[in-house]
């Protein structure tokens, strides 16, 4: 993605969001449209896969908040007329003719800007006389980085578990390996820049710098194109791949694998792949932390009188002891029975006791608990009893 394409591109647009939407908003929007368009779902449909891609791209931007903050500058400082067109398409800070497509090459070469800051745009556009000084290659372009999303079950999660992943996204063309010339040939040098990647100019007392328009500013020319990729060096294609989710991973916890998202171009560094994690609900645990938890019926008879409770865990079973007397909502703890975090330790399980209130007695069960509160002890309401007569 070009630095021109970070004025005429309106990202929030392509997801649909306001400029001041928060980073969840922009994960949600995102989200939706990739899901809407992703090319799976639209297998012939090359307006969907057009979509996805400015998703991404769009997405690439507005979740990381330095990129987004230089976006939201360049966007802010164009769009305020910092730079304006005359009649004639030419740009015209205070009144001196100026083509904005000058400032980032004009050649159209698909060239990343993500990766430096906002001001180090204006120093790579102009070196003072002051020492002569050329701004350096850039060189080959990285790739983006890709998103996906994979739904794991529960046990799955807790334990840890390696799948495969199989992915329909751009990568290396194996027929050239990257570097877009024809099997046999290789790129050469590139003969206006010698290999630097920008050329430099002298204009007044300033000596202006910009990318190579001959080779994009990446130093070299393919003359004889590979076949398959036209030059790219990247081809779409569909690729699985083994990916190892570590135990104790959580519902929306991104994993991130370097180097396995986009390829970059010709021979570029390869974009990140993030794997969004979303956990299927269990039947019967829950999770807080790395505890585990799990609600467990007792009957009135197994409160008062105490009891020994056999009850699950997700690698076998644990007998707990409830004592006598246990209220309803008492928690019991089997300690070591949760998630295992990195350093080898456990969480634990965590049982919350509900005691059931039977529906319907027989009317032996009805004649025994009748006995029994004639026998029991009154409950401890003596001081809302004080407040009921003092408001009678």
């Amino acid at each position: 993605m070009s630095s021109k394409d970070w004025i005429e591109k309106d990202f929030y647009a392509v997801l649909g969001v306001d400029k001041a939407a928060s980073a969840d908003d922009i994960k949600k929007a995102y989200r939706k449209v990739a899901r809407e368009s992703h090319p799976d779902h639209n297998p012939d449909d090359p307006k969907a896969e057009e979509r996805f891609k400015a998703a991404s791209e769009a997405y690439n931007v507005l979740s990381d908040s330095g990129r987004r903050r230089e976006y939201d500058e360049m966007r802010s400082l164009f769009g305020s007329g910092a730079f304006r067109r005359n009649a004639r398409g030419e740009g015209q800070p205070g009144g001196m003719p100026f083509d904005v497509s000058d400032m980032f090459g004009g050649g159209g070469g698909d060239r990343r800007f993500g990766g430096s800051g906002f001001q180090d745009l204006f120093s790579s556009i102009f070196t003072g006389n002051q020492g002569g000084g050329q701004a350096a290659p850039r060189g080959p372009g990285r790739g983006r980085d890709v998103e996906t999303e994979v739904a794991l079950d529960f046990g799955d999660a807790v334990r840890g578990v390696t799948l495969p992943l199989t992915l329909r996204a751009p990568g290396v063309c194996e027929t050239c390996h990257g570097n877009g010339a024809k099997p046999g040939t290789q790129p050469r040098t590139c003969p206006v820049c010698h290999g630097a990647g920008v050329t430099t100019r002298n204009q007044g007392s300033f000596s202006f710098s910009e990318p190579c328009r001959n080779c994009q500013g990446v130093g070299t020319v393919v003359e004889e194109k590979c076949p398959e990729c036209h030059g790219s060096g990247g081809v779409t294609k569909t690729r699985t791949m083994n990916v190892r989710f570590p135990a104790g991973v959580a519902d929306g916890q991104r994993i991130r694998l370097a180097g396995r998202g986009e390829p970059g171009e010709r021979g570029g560094p390869a974009g990140d792949l993030f794997v969004q994690v979303k956990v299927r609900p269990d039947e019967l645990f829950g999770r807080t932390g790395d505890d585990l938890t799990l609600s467990v019926p007792v009957t009135f008879a197994e409160a008062v009188l105490g009891t020994d409770l056999r009850v699950p865990t997700l690698d076998g079973a644990v007998t707990l002891r409830v004592p006598p007397g246990t209220p309803s909502g008492r928690v019991l703890r089997a300690r070591g029975k949760g998630v295992v975090r990195r350093d080898g330790q456990a969480g634990d399980l965590l049982v919350t006791l509900d005691v059931v209130v039977p529906a319907r007695l027989s009317d032996e069960a009805r004649t025994a608990l009748e006995a029994f509160a004639e026998q029991s002890p009154p409950a401890a309401r003596e001081h809302l009893d004080a407040r009921v007569r003092r408001v009678s």
